[in-house]
């Protein structure tokens, strides 16, 4: 009898269950109301997903099958909780959408997911203020505090801007936005702090949003020996240079306990040869390096060279602050030297031009010369000639008495015209006109061309930064061909040839208008 009452109890239940099932299919549920699925950043959420079907089954999971985020859980009962982080979303986004697949999986193996889109909206946290250091005030100096961002900041990277408490601050006090505090305290105010210390009250906001955090500095008399300080302009602990560049350096020195404690500004170097000169003195808080390393400090094959400076400030407790400076100074070209070389060459060039033009123009005078000369010479042997040749032929009418007289100037008279006919036909007498005429032409056509193209190269070349080109070399060596000569001992110039005036830059001037002088 028991035992059928215990089947009768266990199929009672299968029917129930069965029922249940029916009633209430598979699924993942949801909260329904409006903006469930909204989440501030830093808060708790939770919601159980589980459907009243699972409560019957031990054996279904539930997990989460894409889009976990790290915090998010979801146990065994359906329950699922995340806290975001306030980092998700930032102030200018405003709201962020995660989306997340839970997935269901009964005790038969039967799947069910579904699709989750949480909005995660941006809190706003007020900044934080750590501890902050005492003021510590010296006399007859102003003083400067500066709040650093490692003691006052926004977690939320919103700017922040510092707002004093204006009846708690001393006279002549100041408190920027930036956080920076400066005052220098008359004498009763310094005494009434050495005696009593002071607070300042103030208020970092964040910006727009206006959330603030109170904070509060002391004011202390310093009562130690604190070591000086050093200031670099510009803010640069290393320096890339070149050669023959300028090094400028300022420091501005400043001691807690008073200007007057400092006692010594010095440097000390790894690099040998570097003059103690360099560092000038102008107050006795103020000093300047200057230097300019030569061509000749890097030496090839070298491509540069590194090294450190240490500037050091002592007080006189011997109490000292050091600023490392690390240089490299790269190996440069002299561009000044580089400049003179190629100048010299431009300059050497057109001078052996304009010498040779001057030459030129000396042997044109002379072949001009000797042309006329020759035509000259030309004309009165052809009057000899005539002379000559009429005096024979009336010979026999002057000398009929005297037969040998008439023999005599009809021998003399017509040798001597043979003898000046063979001569000239053989061009003995005077010069070949021929050849006058054909050098004077060459010379003519020579300095014409030297002169062209003298300007041509005077012109192209008169920068400094045309001559650092390349092709400068190559029309150089273009030009000085063209000053070579044909037939130069034909022309019968003179290898010793010295211009009557000198090869100067304003005698060049005048030959190549373009010609620019360095």
């Amino acid at each position: 009898m028991h035992k059928n009452l215990i089947k009768t109890l266990v199929f009672l239940i299968f029917i129930t269950f069965n029922s249940i099932a029916q009633n209430h299919p598979v699924r993942i549920e949801l909260p329904t109301q409006p903006k469930w699925n909204y989440i501030p950043e830093g808060k708790l959420f939770s919601f159980n997903c589980a459907s009243p079907v699972d409560t019957l089954d031990n054996e279904v999971k539930y997990s989460i099958q894409q889009g976990k985020q790290p915090g998010m859980s979801l146990d065994s009962t359906g329950l699922f909780k995340w806290t975001p982080g306030y980092h998700l979303v930032d102030r200018i986004e405003e709201e962020r959408i995660f989306q997340i697949i839970l997935e269901r999986i009964s005790g038969e193996g039967q799947k069910t997911t579904k699709n989750v889109d949480l909005h995660v909206l941006h809190v706003n946290r007020p900044p934080i203020l750590n501890d902050l250091r005492p003021f510590y005030l010296k006399y007859n100096t102003t003083n400067t505090y500066n709040i650093s961002a490692e003691e006052a900041y926004d977690e939320d990277n919103d700017p922040i801007a510092f707002i004093p408490t204006l009846e708690t601050l001393p006279e002549g006090l100041t408190m920027s936005t930036k956080g920076e505090i400066k005052w220098s305290p008359s004498y009763n105010q310094f005494k009434a702090i050495k005696d009593k210390p002071t607070y300042i009250e103030f208020f970092v906001q964040d910006q727009p949003s206006k959330a603030q955090t109170k904070g509060r500095i002391k004011l202390e008399v310093t009562q130690m020996d604190l070591p000086p300080q050093i200031t670099i302009i510009p803010k640069n602990e290393y320096l890339r240079i070149k050669e023959n560049e300028n090094v400028n350096i300022r420091f501005y020195l400043s001691d807690p306990n008073g200007d007057e404690d400092i006692e010594v500004f010095d440097f000390l170097t790894n690099q040998p040869g570097l003059d103690k000169a360099s560092l000038v003195k102008n107050t006795n808080n103020q000093y300047e390096f200057i230097w300019m390393p030569g061509y000749d400090f890097v030496q090839d094959p070298k491509d540069s060279v590194n090294f450190e400076i240490d500037f050091f400030v002592l007080d006189k407790t011997q109490k000292r602050e050091v600023k490392r400076m690390q240089f490299s100074v790269k190996n440069t070209i002299n561009e000044a030297e580089t400049d003179k070389k190629l100048y010299s060459l431009y300059f050497g060039t057109l001078t052996r031009s304009w010498e040779l033009l001057e030459q030129l123009k000396e042997k044109e005078e002379e072949l001009k010369k000797a042309y006329n000369k020759a035509r000259k010479g030309k004309k009165n042997r052809s009057v000899i000639n005539a002379s000559l040749g009429a005096t024979t032929g009336l010979s026999s009418i002057f000398t009929k008495k005297t037969p040998d007289t008439q023999r005599l100037i009809s021998t003399v008279g017509g040798t001597t015209v043979l003898t000046i006919g063979t001569l000239e036909a053989t061009e003995v007498i005077g010069r070949s006109m021929k050849d006058l005429i054909d050098r004077l032409n060459y010379v003519i056509e020579k300095k014409n061309e030297l002169q062209t193209k003298g300007d041509i190269f005077a012109r192209d070349f008169s920068l400094k930064s045309a001559r650092r080109n390349q092709d400068f070399i190559r029309k150089v060596d273009d030009f000085m061909a063209t000053m070579n000569l044909k037939g130069l001992v034909a022309l019968e110039l003179n290898a010793t040839w010295e211009a009557k005036h000198k090869a100067t830059e304003a005698n060049i001037k005048k030959s190549f208008k373009d010609f620019n002088p360095w």
